[in-house]
């Protein structure tokens, strides 16, 4: 199994190098391990400092959003034909013990799009990232058919059926219910898997913020109603 592991960023120069070297360089079931960045739009050394580390890096020249990019790491891994794709967050929020957790249904066939829910386990999440998350999950349900703990979640696996059929056209941060929705019209198998999430200033700081939450809720309307 040839393996993407994806990492969108922007303006991640404090903890992008941290993030890489935390990366797995083998794991089980698994033949080839590539990473790609996808530098949206930083104006920082995100992409310098990501350089000097065995990772691609494709760049957009603008900002565009987490959706762009990772609506750009799904199209290279079609266009490279891998096997199993993972979505991880460059601003170090996720742990990178759980990549082996996320990505064992997809090696054994169990699911097709696998997400790592910061939600079940117990784990206690900030207040704003609660209500924010909880309401995603509400509309993810009311309007696309799909109930999970997390559906904000950048923590994700996706199986080769996964990656060829996933087609989002969100640029923001409703590209996370996007992709469930594909799912459930492609008739993917999705699962969740406790996931942990590491709560700083700074990932709190780079996180989306409830006053979003409107503006969020619309374009999700919008791509349901195309």
């Amino acid at each position: 199994m040839r393996l993407l592991i994806v990492i969108p960023a922007f303006n991640e120069s404090q903890l992008v190098a941290k993030v890489l070297k935390s990366l797995p360089k083998r794991l089980d079931g698994v033949s080839n391990i590539d990473k790609i960045l996808i530098d949206d739009g930083s104006t920082d050394e995100t992409a310098a400092i990501a350089s000097t580390y065995k990772v691609q890096i494709a760049r957009h020249v603008l900002n565009r959003g987490a959706g762009a990019a990772t609506k750009t790491g799904l199209q290279y891994a079609r266009e490279n034909k891998y096997d199993a794709l993972i979505t991880f967050d460059a601003d170090g929020q996720h742990s990178p013990e759980d990549i082996p957790k996320i990505l064992h249904p997809i090696i054994t066939g169990e699911s097709d799009l696998v997400i790592g829910s910061r939600l079940k386990g117990g784990q206690k999440m900030p207040l704003d990232r609660l209500i924010l998350n909880k309401l995603a999950n509400i509309t993810t349900l009311i309007f696309f058919g799909v109930l999970t703990s997390d559906s904000q979640s950048g923590l994700k696996a996706f199986s080769k059926k996964a990656i060829e059929t996933i087609n989002i056209s969100s640029d923001r941060m409703e590209f996370s219910s996007e992709i469930l929705l594909e799912a459930k019209r492609n008739h993917l198998k999705i699962r969740e898997i406790p996931a942990k999430a590491i709560y700083t200033n700074y990932s709190l700081a780079k996180g989306q913020k409830n006053i979003n939450a409107i503006p969020i809720f619309v374009r999700m309307l919008t791509h349901l109603l195309r």
